[in-house]
């Protein structure tokens, strides 16, 4: 049984609240009705709390009340901290800093972040939430602001590295973005010598003249310690690395094996025979698939874990998960969304042991139509955990040794590469897009140094759970779409109609085009373009342009379709132990399976729903960022010990401060403007290229070039190429 309860998600902060904060928006309008009186004298918070009479068990909500006016621009705040209406409209987003000193803010349901100059920045740090007044003109390409309220800190400490002097100390920020050095007393250092990565935890944002102020609260190890450079990284993007005690303990109590009362109720489908296909070190095995002819149809049915069943609503367990939204897979450890007890114990489908499932059961015709599916909560038991590697060598290399020891299962396993195939063909049909940017594997020894960098291989097995998960997903997506019931879908709108408009320019340079309707444009007219390209000079090129094109996909509770999977349906339905929104709607399911939906759960779910998508959207971002940030670390790392050599890579950005040059094992490095040779150098943004002014020397987007590794940054994650001397080529060529 559910306890009473909602949550609210503010700034990516998951609250837990009670019921009777349905009376929240006539809270604010009294808070409105009070600061709009005549006679009102602005008040600090307390002054506020204690006239409109609040009782100190209602604090929070209140703060919460005037945190959301001060969003919404509905009221501001005071450089004594007094609250009083807004002077005039003002709005409110996260402000984005840039090492350089400027900045930009992000504004919700703006389509373009607002340019914020240097001398704009008035104070406020990357992450703070501030407000902005939007300033006459657009002198740049952007609409330029300036920030007149900081409304909320948004960063509290830093991780950086601890620089000592005679009488005090500094930290130099990992995190570039924050812009300035903290200055710490060595009263407050905790003994922290040259050379600790540290926690500082601010204790004054300083001003123009002042640098900020902190206190070390955490020593994670010195600079050249092993793993402690991707420590510092967990430890900035404030990644949850341990559980809490009570979580612990009660994935302890419930993680028991599956007895025969589980059972009861559930579709037995243990004699159905089924795999598990993952990669050689996964651990969370959450999805299984099985298959086998019904006439000339195909009957897939993929499996996932019934997490929910071990993951009560409201509990301990949920509302970490939730806050977590997401694990993260960083390129020496994972940060599991649920504790190890539950993701590598009963919630994963080992081999052999009964689990409880949540099974989409679909019949496919040889077109790849699903005729017929159902939806179901089961029991299963897989017959064998297979690799990505051995599905691979008995359908690619028909390895003898492979072959023989899964005999039985080999018809199966061609029955799914052709089942697969045939979904791919006709999502391609419809106008699906698949970009094939090569993914990084980096592989390290181990103390944590990369020892090689190569791009993550895409082969038959990967492609087949690729087809079956999408078809699942879109399957169910579906089905709760026209039921009309409460849902978290996973969306991907449609590009900007500009940037759009551009990339067709462009593109009609190379002889190519691409139809728009009403300022729109359908994904297939974007496959038939990078169907068209393939195999040419000009497909590298392109191919990045119409990427970058794209808009982010995300959770939403509108079903406003998939642009990149050329769906109108989609949700994530096949990880619930790693994603929040698959864990939620397996909730749903299983009430609308039992019957259990009625009206007051159907309001529940429509009042956290949003809350559930926009932290899930949001804990996604910074578990991508801080994947990227690692894997920039290693290569920056991997290629400090290769300095000198020569590689041939593709130009895969144009900025006017330099030249981006990707190789193959997929590592990026620059060739600023200054090291181009012989030339002054312009950029011209229509056409993706760097000029040069006298020769015409020209580098564009997806050109190969041959680079020398000049130089690796660790502090600012950043790789230096230049053009080699011809002289060195023969002497000195590498990869």
């Amino acid at each position: 049984m559910q306890d009473a309860g909602v949550f609210s998600i503010f700034n990516g902060k998951v609250r837990f609240f009670t019921m009777e904060e349905k009376k929240f928006e006539q809270r604010k309008k009294l808070i409105c009705d009070l600061l709009d009186e005549e006679l009102y004298v602005p008040m600090k918070e307390k002054e506020l709390a204690i006239f409109m009479q609040v009782a100190k068990e209602d604090r929070e909500v209140f703060k919460r009340a005037l945190d959301e006016l001060l969003m919404e621009g509905k009221i501001q705040v005071t450089k004594r901290g007094r609250y009083q209406k807004a002077e005039e409209k003002l709005l409110t987003g996260a402000f984005t800093g840039n090492a350089k000193g400027f900045g930009f803010v992000t504004i919700e349901g703006r389509e373009e972040d607002v340019y914020i100059p240097e001398e704009e920045v008035n104070g406020a740090f990357h992450g703070d939430i501030v407000q902005i007044r939007l300033l006459p003109g657009k002198r740049g390409r952007r609409q330029e602001a300036e920030i007149v309220q900081i409304v909320e800190r948004g960063i509290t400490k830093v991780v950086g590295t601890f620089e000592k002097s005679k009488n005090y100390g500094f930290v130099v920020p990992d995190n570039q973005k924050f812009g300035a050095d903290v200055f710490v007393p060595l009263e407050r250092s905790k003994g922290a010598v040259n050379g600790h990565k540290v926690v500082v935890e601010l204790t004054d944002y300083g001003n123009k003249n002042r640098k900020p102020e902190g206190k070390v609260v955490e020593i994670l190890g010195h600079i050249n310690d092993p793993g402690v450079d991707i420590l510092s990284i967990v430890k900035g993007f404030e990644l949850p690395m341990e559980f809490p005690e009570r979580v612990l303990n009660q994935a302890e109590r419930v993680g028991k094996e599956v007895s025969e009362a589980d059972c009861a109720g559930r579709m037995d489908l243990r004699d159905v025979v089924m795999v598990t296909i993952d990669g050689e070190d996964a651990k969370d095995l959450d999805d299984a698939v099985s298959l086998s002819m019904e006439g000339e149809n195909y009957k897939l049915g993929v499996h996932i874990a019934d997490v929910t069943n071990y993951v009560q609503e409201n509990s301990a367990l949920d509302k970490e998960a939730l806050t977590r939204a997401t694990s993260v897979y960083l390129v020496d450890r994972v940060i599991p969304m649920l504790p190890h007890t539950l993701s590598n114990g009963i919630c994963s489908l080992n081999e052999g042991e009964n689990r409880l499932a949540l099974s989409c059961l679909m019949t496919i015709s040889p077109k790849g139509q699903v005729v017929d599916y159902q939806i179901a909560e089961t029991v299963i038991r897989v017959d064998r955990r297979m690799s990505y590697t051995a599905v691979k060598k008995i359908l690619e290399d028909h390895d003898e040794a492979v072959c023989k020891e899964y005999e039985e299962l080999i018809p199966m396993f061609e029955q799914m590469e052709e089942l697969a195939q045939i979904l791919r063909k006709r999502r391609k049909s419809r106008g699906s897009i698949d970009f094939d940017f090569p993914e990084t594997k980096i592989i390290l020894d181990r103390e944590g140094h990369p020892l090689e960098i190569k791009p993550y291989e895409r082969n038959t097995a990967t492609k087949i759970i690729e087809d079956f998960m999408l078809i699942a997903n879109e399957t169910v997506a579906q089905h709760f779409y026209w039921m009309e019931l409460p849902f978290v879908y996973r969306t991907h709108d449609y590009p900007d109609p500009e940037k759009v408009e551009k990339l067709g320019l462009f593109i009609h340079n190379f002889g190519y085009s691409i139809k728009m309707n009403k300022e729109e444009i359908h994904p297939k007219e974007l496959q038939k373009l990078l169907t068209s390209i393939e195999g040419s000079d000009e497909e590298a090129l392109i191919s990045r342009l119409t990427l970058r094109s794209m808009k982010q996909a995300k959770y939403t509770v509108e079903c406003s379709g998939h642009f990149g999977l050329a769906c109108q349906y989609y949700c994530h339905f096949t990880s619930p132990i790693r994603r929040y929104p698959d864990l939620q709607i397996h909730r749903i399911i299983k009430e609308q399976l039992r019957g259990r939906l009625n009206e007051n759960r159907i309001s529940h779910y429509q009042e956290i729903l949003p809350g559930v998508a926009k932290q899930s959207s949001e804990m996604e971002r910074r578990a991508d960022e801080a994947e990227r940030e690692t894997e920039k670390l290693k290569k920056v790392e991997y290629m400090e010990a290769r300095i000198g050599q020569i590689y041939e890579g593709v130009i895969s950005s144009i900025t006017s401060w330099g030249v981006y040059v990707e190789l193959p094992n997929t590592v990026e490095g620059m060739i600023y403007v200054s090291a181009l040779p012989g030339d002054y150098f312009f950029y011209d943004e229509n056409r993706y290229e760097m000029i040069g002014q006298s020769t015409g020397r020209t580098y564009k987007l997806g050109q190969k070039l041959r680079v020398q590794v000049r130089n690796a940054d660790r502090i600012g994650r950043m790789i230096d190429f230049a053009i080699p001397d011809e002289d060195v080529w023969e002497e000195n060529e590498e990869g």
